[in-house]
C-alpha cells in the first residue's frame, strides 16, 4: 500500500474506532440527539446544501477527468459506485430499519431536531446511501492521487509532499462531513452512516485491488 493512502487509510481507521465507541457508550436515540444537541441557522443551510452533493454534483465531478482523456477514472467510480450500491440496497432491504423520524414517534417526550424545509424520510435508515457515496467518492480520489501522484512530489520537495499528504486527509474530512451531514439532518443514525461509510471505504479498496490485477483493465 502506497504512504499516501495508509495515512488516509489509517486517520479513517481512527475515525471508525472512535464512532464505534460512541455507538457502544451510548443508546441509539440518545446518542443521535447528543450529535443534534446544537443546531443553528447557518447550519441548517450548510448541512443541507452539503448533503445534496451525494445526489448529482459528486456524480458530475466524477465526469471531469473525461475532459483529460482520464476514462479510467470516471470508470473506476462508476464500478465501485455500482458495486456499492448494489450491497447497501440489499442490505437496506433485507435489514428494513426506520429513520429517526419514525423511531422518535415512539417517544414523545423526546423531541427530534429538525431541520426546516428538508423532506423527512421514514423507512429503509440502514445503511446510509449518502454516506457511503461520500465515501466512494473520496476513497477513490485517495486512491488514484496517492498510486498516480504521490512519486512525482516525493521527487520535489518535502514540503509539498506534506501538503499533498494533507490534501489526503482533507478528503476523508469532506467524506466524514457527508455522513454526518446526514445525522445533522436526522435522516440518518449514526450506526447507518458508519456502515455506510465502511461500504464506501472497503469497496474501492477491493475494487482497486482486483483491477489493478486485470489485464483487460490495464488498457483504459
Amino acid at each position: 500500500m502506497k504512504k499516501g493512502f495508509l495515512v488516509y487509510s489509517i486517520a479513517y481507521v481512527i475515525l471508525l474506532m472512535f464512532v464505534s465507541g460512541l455507538l457502544f457508550m451510548y443508546p441509539k436515540l440518545e446518542l443521535h440527539l447528543l450529535l443534534n444537541s446544537y443546531h443553528s441557522r447557518l447550519q441548517d443551510i450548510f448541512f443541507t446544501y452539503y448533503s445534496m452533493l451525494a445526489e448529482g454534483p459528486l456524480y458530475l465531478l466524477a465526469l471531469l477527468p473525461l475532459f483529460w482523456k482520464q476514462i479510467k477514472m470516471t470508470l473506476f467510480f462508476a464500478l465501485c459506485e455500482l458495486s456499492g450500491g448494489a450491497v447497501l440496497q440489499i442490505l437496506k432491504h433485507l435489514i428494513d430499519m426506520p429513520r429517526p423520524a419514525s423511531a422518535f414517534e415512539h417517544y414523545p417526550d423526546m423531541a427530534l431536531p429538525l431541520v426546516e424545509g428538508v423532506n423527512m424520510h421514514h423507512s429503509n435508515s440502514f445503511p446510509s446511501g449518502h454516506a457511503s457515496t461520500f465515501f466512494v467518492f473520496c476513497t477513490c480520489c485517495a486512491l488514484f492521487l496517492a498510486y498516480h501522484h504521490r512519486s512525482r512530489v516525493k521527487q520535489e520537495s518535502r514540503r509539498k509532499l506534506i501538503l499533498f499528504d494533507a490534501s489526503l486527509l482533507l478528503l476523508l474530512v469532506f467524506a466524514a462531513l457527508g455522513a454526518y451531514s446526514r445525522v445533522y439532518l436526522s435522516q440518518h443514525f449514526l450506526s447507518d452512516v458508519c456502515v455506510g461509510s465502511i461500504i464506501g471505504f472497503a469497496t474501492p479498496c477491493l475494487m482497486f485491488y482486483f483491477c489493478r490485477k486485470s489485464k483487460r483493465w490495464q488498457k483504459y
